[in-house]
């Protein structure tokens, strides 16, 4: 058995439950996994370790295919990687697709200790896809057999050399493939290795680069040069997906490759041969990052990640034109909006304006953030269609931008326009065309066309009613009073909080800063509010940990010092940590907060000009106390709600603690 001289092993036979006939459910099998932990002296606080085990088992399910389970956390209860093992009779329900578990693995490693929780996943993730190891564990005899087991496959032998191979009369097949899950640790190495396992038994020739947590290693240009067809097996965007331009492709969600790896095999061979094969869209020379995901994913996910692709590329703009608008302001005075942009263009250092060098920079700054704030509606549409097309969307989106900001149509005319070019761009793209042709469709004939069919549709059909409906939802915001500005400023807490950062969040920012571009005191006001709403999570957090520390671990309390600058500063991403792992009671108690904050900025009819800085653009707010007193509020509300939550609604992580402690 190989181990490391300088730190213990990461399996002993302490370690192995064989048989275990564990009464419960899961939180009962993890508490007797810890319990082997403690007996072994693994951990100083089996408490807390089995409180951040159930806390990873809330974020998504653990349970794989085939009677397998790997609950695993980073944790500080303990100090060296280790590897509990249960064999369980009868199987308990982890979450798996096709049933309960009869083989469980709890995987813990100290809190800094990324990179061998990773190590440790990815080893056992990869043979667990074997047949021969899985019945090995499930035949096994004794303790030292299943810690040799495990150990075989961490901490593996150095290969020896391959035997010469005699040349083969007919080359075999090669694939290349990619895959990638959301999070890169399990799934992405197991889908890897049931390719590679399929590959081998039908006589392929496969080289995967697995696009994980830990790291890749792209596959060399002259393998995939020389490959027959391509698999992408991903939940995520491939990086530079133009590699492959021009090959074949089969592609799916990383989950069929671990179920079905041999019909994917066997498609991307069939592919090969097939002249009509769908290909990977662009030209051999496009080193650009697809934006669209490779995988099979629902109608519902692909429109929300082509949106949060437009809306991603858009932030920079906002933030930094947005901010740059403020500064002028700061400078040289809110009258800066009619004369900064005649300041700018007719005086210069030698030939300042009647207000002197604070007006003159401040006409600068307003100027320059006008500039990059005009590219807001332009970079949203170029964006969004090029998460439909890759790189022949960008030129086509621009100009269906622009062209929505022409006709009036503002921020939804950006989002339509976007789609439509994208799609355009897309179909042009797929079209049939002679091989010495297809080098000019990527830089002149799908941007030419795609721009013209974009134009077309919308100077036609949609531009004047894209236009009224941009020009109703102005009128509607700026006639908006009393309840019903409240109730608007309630629902954009209720969003800035639901998610921290994610979909919805970043919906309500988009619409907020989107309305800026109207100049109007409804739009300030909504800016206003959804600022304020998204700085009240970490700082409740913050203040939770600070009024009852008892209830947070030690991590969480460091976290809780650092949410107070995150918070000012409008990083809503700082109470991530604290909703990870405990979302049932943190991300309800944060909505209250933000309900709160929201509502009382537009009844106080507070109102900002910058799109970004928290506390540090209060120079960019006007009614700055009801401003404060908002989030104040707010964040009050929230510690409040947080505080109450934990104290009295004990979640199943908590019950399984306790019974283990009882035992």
């Amino acid at each position: 058995m190989t181990s490391s001289t300088t730190s213990p092993p990461i399996i002993t036979k302490d370690l192995v439950l064989l048989d275990a006939d564990i009464e419960g459910d899961k939180q009962a099998v993890i508490a007797a996994l810890v319990g082997s932990l403690a007996g072994a002296g693994r951990t100083h606080d089996a408490k807390g370790l089995i409180g951040a085990a159930m806390a990873r088992e809330e974020q998504s399910a653990t349970g794989l295919p085939g009677g397998i389970a790997i609950p695993h956390c980073r944790s500080p209860y303990v100090d060296t990687p280790t590897i509990g093992f249960a064999r369980l009779s009868p199987g308990v329900d982890f979450g798996a697709p096709d049933g309960p578990a009869d083989l469980a693995f709890l995987i813990a490693a100290p809190e800094s200790g990324g990179q061998e929780h990773m190590k440790l996943l990815s080893s056992l993730a990869r043979a667990l896809v074997r047949k021969d190891f899985v019945e090995s564990l499930r035949n096994a005899t004794s303790e030292d057999e299943v810690v040799d087991l495990v150990d075989g496959v961490v901490n593996p032998a150095p290969a020896a050399p391959a035997a010469a191979e005699k040349p083969a009369e007919k080359r075999a097949k090669t694939v290349v493939a990619i895959t990638a899950c959301p999070t890169g640790i399990a799934h992405t190495y197991m889908a890897a290795d049931s390719l590679a396992a399929a590959a081998k038994e039908a006589g392929v020739e496969l080289l995967v680069e697995t696009q994980g947590s830990s790291g890749s290693t792209p596959l060399a240009a002259d393998r995939i040069a020389n490959a027959d067809a391509v698999i992408f097996a991903t939940d995520v965007g491939v990086k530079d997906k133009g590699r492959f331009a021009g090959k074949p492709v089969v592609a799916s969600g990383v989950k069929r490759a671990i179920n079905e790896p041999a019909k994917m095999i066997a498609e991307a061979v069939a592919a090969a041969d097939n002249p009509n094969a769908a290909r990977v869209e662009g030209s051999a020379g496009d080193a650009g990052t697809g934006g669209a995901p490779a995988g099979k994913v629902g109608w519902g996910t692909r429109t929300r990640q082509i949106l949060l692709t437009g809306v991603s590329y858009m932030i920079p703009f906002v933030a930094a034109g947005g901010l740059l608008i403020a500064l002028g302001f700061l400078f040289g005075g809110y009258e800066i909006a009619d004369t900064g942009n005649d300041i700018a263009l007719n005086n210069s250092l030698t030939d300042l304006p009647p207000g002197g060098f604070a007006q003159y920079l401040g006409a600068i700054l307003f100027s320059l953030g006008g500039l990059a704030f005009s590219f807001l509606v332009p970079a949203l549409a170029g964006y969004i269609a090029f998460a439909i097309a890759d790189r022949p969307g960008i030129a086509p989106g621009f100009t269906a931008g622009a062209l929505a900001v022409f006709i009036g149509g503002g921020f939804i005319g950006g989002i339509v326009g976007g789609v439509i070019a994208g799609f355009a761009a897309l179909w042009i793209s797929n079209l049939k065309v002679p091989q010495w042709f297809r080098g000019l469709m990527p830089v002149v004939i799908v941007p030419l066309f795609a721009s013209l069919a974009v134009g077309l549709i919308m100077f036609f059909f949609v531009g004047r009613p894209l236009a009224w409906v941009n020009t109703s939802l102005t009128n509607w915001l700026n006639g908006m009073s009393g309840t019903s500005a409240v109730f608007l400023g309630i629902i954009l807490g209720l969003m800035m909080c639901f998610d921290l950062g994610g979909p919805v969040n970043k919906a309500a920012y988009a619409f907020a800063t989107a309305g800026l571009a109207a100049a109007t005191t409804a739009s300030f006001g909504i800016m206003a509010a959804v600022m304020a709403a998204g700085m009240v999570p970490p700082l409740a957090m913050a203040l939770a940990t600070v009024v009852r520390p008892q209830l947070f671990s030690e991590p969480e309390r460091e976290n809780g010092r650092a949410a107070w600058l995150l918070g000012a500063s409008f990083i809503s991403e700082g109470a991530i940590p604290f909703a990870a792992a405990d979302p049932l009671r943190v991300i309800p108690s944060m909505m209250v907060g933000g309900a709160v904050t929201g509502g009382l900025s537009m009844a106080f009819g507070a109102t900002s000009r910058a799109p970004h800085g928290g506390i540090f653009v209060l120079f960019a707010i006007e009614n700055k106390i009801g401003f404060v007193i908002a989030i104040l509020a707010g964040m009050l509300a929230g510690a409040v709600a947080v505080i109450v939550a934990k104290q009295f609604i004990k979640p199943a992580a908590a019950k399984a603690e306790a019974e283990f402690v009882a035992a």
